[in-house]
């Protein structure tokens, strides 16, 4: 029998806003050094470690060790109960589940912001539009030259992050495979795989001739984000509105999952990030907050 819980949105704001205050002033009362391990999606890193400088501010007795390696590496990390919060920029997949369970480890979700996937590609090319069946070939290697959407004549080198990270598997599922679980098609041999959006990003710039996929709140002016055609014949670029009007076609909920019902430490933490104050900090870095009124 699965133990698998999941937070749905609704649910999660109601509880945040109820149990927020008394979560925190539980923490503010403890004696001891409260630490808190953390681990997981690179994507979510960045903003990780930003949630974790400021809530140590306002919790002094609270130590949070944040560390990346991929939504896969934080899900086995939680599996194996030797983290107490696992980042993922994907859902937990059934067989994780199933591995949790048989040791022990009951997986429950929170959903903690948005994110859009954006398609990108050096300044100089001439190309600023694609569909996903298109991104979707590129990938696959059905097209392997710029010339045949009417760019230069240019091999088109393709980079992806590595297999472990959450944003690879989202990409493979939803624009490779279209969002259809019965096809098995995967991203072509000679497609470069790296460890960092951050090193996506500087491949990107650097490579006239690249195309890459990175989450919202990476892209830097440097780069050319392309506009993708959505179900209603828009070619639509990412941005936090778009996400929000569901009308950026590459967008995905980002998570955290923890072991049961969360330790009042946890848990508090957790209410914090739903807050006011973490998703903020969510909206500064780029990301879309799940609270409207941030």
């Amino acid at each position: 029998m699965k133990y698998f819980v999941i937070i749905c949105f609704f649910s999660i704001i109601l509880f945040g806003c109820t149990n927020v205050q008394d979560s925190t002033d539980n923490i503010n009362s403890l004696s001891d050094k409260v630490y808190i391990e953390n681990k997981g999606s690179d994507t979510m890193v960045n903003m990780a470690l930003y949630w974790a400088e400021q809530y140590q501010k306002e919790n002094t007795n609270v130590s949070i060790s944040v560390t990346g390696g991929g939504s896969g590496t934080g899900i086995s990390a939680l599996i194996s109960n030797t983290v107490d919060i696992a980042n993922a920029s994907r859902k937990i997949k059934d067989e994780e589940i199933d591995a949790a369970n048989d040791n022990g480890i009951q997986p429950v979700e929170y959903i903690v912001a948005r994110d859009a996937i954006a398609v990108i590609v050096n300044v100089e090319n001439p190309i600023d539009k694609l569909s996903l069946q298109q991104v979707s070939d590129i990938y696959s290697g059905v097209i392997s030259n710029w010339s045949e959407f009417g760019g230069d004549d240019r091999p088109i080198v393709k980079l992806s992050r590595e297999t472990n990270s959450g944003t690879h598997v989202y990409f493979l599922e939803s624009v490779i495979r279209l969002g259809d679980s019965a096809d098995k098609t995967i991203f072509s041999a000679d497609t470069l795989l790296l460890p960092s959006s951050e090193g996506i990003i500087a491949e990107v710039r650097e490579n006239p001739n690249a195309i890459g996929y990175d989450g919202l709140g990476y892209i830097t002016p440097d780069v050319k984000v392309l506009a993708i055609k959505n179900q209603n014949g828009e070619y639509i670029l990412p941005t936090v509105e778009t996400v929000n009007l569901n009308s950026y076609p590459i967008s995905r909920d980002l998570f955290v999952y923890v072991n049961g019902t969360p330790k009042a430490e946890i848990l508090a933490y957790i209410n914090w990030i739903l807050s006011n104050s973490g998703q903020k900090i969510v909206m500064d870095l780029g990301f879309v907050p799940i609270l409207g009124d941030n």
